[in-house]
């Protein structure tokens, strides 16, 4: 969000509340380039962050009060006790901050209330982790308010404890970890395992590249609970083969652990787990050989795995792999939770526009809904801005 972006967030704030904030903070969505359903499993994933963020203007409070208010969401501020949240306190949008604070409490920090006033550019419903950006902005700014001295590492556990625990949603550390630590020109590579980081460079103008995301606008009811389906899947293949997590299981030992399992989903979700986190492996090669576009074809290979053995795309997800690379792109996959939500499509710069065109005019030939197209920018993780 701009420097103007950040100055109405905080505008609003002191309309809200009477008084300016005591300081505005962002944090991005992401876009998870390779490495889908594997952070559970503690594999590897290779997310980076988008320039669309979440912005909050926070002030500390000493009463025990919290005031939340999202410029984005008609209605009135919510206000609640911090000694009285408990999850499943509020269902909606405010969950998520209120979430941070019930789990920074829970973990024996002294936050005792706060004026948070929110606005967010992630688009929400698209895979790209608008709950995690909410999370991670409000736990940055709480951590630097309140001087609890937490790392941002720290930080994404937490917030993902929030998500988990008070939202309910049994997610992987992979989304709060890329909005607190990506770094602008750089993909993340994560160790779901050891929660070790490292920056990858990833400069696709450099290379006449870009990578597109391709928001299909929709989202199937399908998804709603497949997410803990397969979890609880993967958990199975992992006690069925002898090891804590799908993880420990070597892509060259894949074949005689298929071999061990009789149910066929939990030899599917085995497959896709340890082949996405061999894709992992093979794309950081890659780039670390400055072979960028030779990244495409696993990308597109990972797309045939969460559609065949996962089983988590969508014939508009389908339509915009198969229509991109018709029209020249060098690979595309589908990125986030499934069952709808985005896309990623490399490309040549010189072929954005064709592509685009393309995966336009299919959609419009299908009779779905026109996608949102857009470049993802490597760009900077969460980070206080006034």
């Amino acid at each position: 969000m701009s420097e103007s972006g950040a100055a109405a967030v905080a505008a609003g704030f002191e309309e809200l509340y009477g008084a300016a904030p005591h300081g505005v903070w962002a944090a991005p969505g992401r876009v998870n380039l390779i490495g889908e359903y594997t952070d559970f499993n503690e594999g590897f994933v290779m997310p980076l962050a988008l320039p669309h963020t979440a912005v909050a203007a926070v002030s500390r409070r000493d009463d025990g009060v919290l005031r939340l208010h999202s410029a984005d969401i008609d209605g009135p501020v919510v206000e609640l006790r911090v000694d009285e949240l408990q999850p499943g306190t509020d269902t909606g949008w405010a969950a998520y901050p209120a979430g941070v604070v019930w789990v920074l409490r829970g973990a024996g920090h002294a936050v005792t209330g706060a004026d948070i006033h929110l606005a967010s550019t992630v688009p929400t419903g698209a895979g790209l982790s608008s709950s995690a950006a909410l999370e991670v902005v409000t736990a940055l700014a709480l951590n630097d308010l309140f001087e609890l001295g937490l790392t941002r590492p720290e930080l994404a556990k937490l917030a993902q404890r929030a998500e988990n625990d008070f939202v309910g949603v049994p997610c992987g550390v992979m989304d709060q970890t890329a909005s607190a630590c990506c770094t602008e020109g750089n993909a993340l590579h994560l160790d779901c395992r050891d929660l070790s980081i490292r920056q990858v460079p990833f400069d696709l103008s450099a290379h006449g590249l870009q990578l597109l995301v391709v928001d299909s606008r929709v989202k199937h009811a399908l998804g709603d609970g497949a997410y803990a389906e397969r979890r609880e899947g993967c958990e199975t293949g992992a006690r069925a083969l002898g090891v804590s997590h799908l993880r420990d299981i070597a892509y060259e030992e894949l074949p005689a652990a298929l071999a061990k399992l009789d149910d066929e989903r939990v030899r599917r979700y085995v497959r896709h787990v340890v082949s996405d986190d061999h894709r992992v492996e093979q794309v950081i090669a890659l780039l670390d050989a400055g072979d960028v576009r030779a990244i495409g074809p696993v990308l597109t290979e990972g797309h045939a795995s969460l559609r065949d053995d996962l089983r988590i795309s969508c014939p508009e997800l389908d339509l915009v792999v198969s229509t991109a690379n018709a029209a020249g792109a060098l690979g595309a996959r589908m990125t986030g939770g499934g069952f709808g939500g985005s896309a990623v499509v490399l490309v040549e710069e010189s072929d954005a526009e064709t592509v685009t065109k393309s995966v336009m005019e299919a959609f419009a030939a299908a009779g779905y809904t026109a996608p949102r197209v857009f470049p993802a920018v490597p760009s900077a993780g969460a980070r206080r801005i006034a």
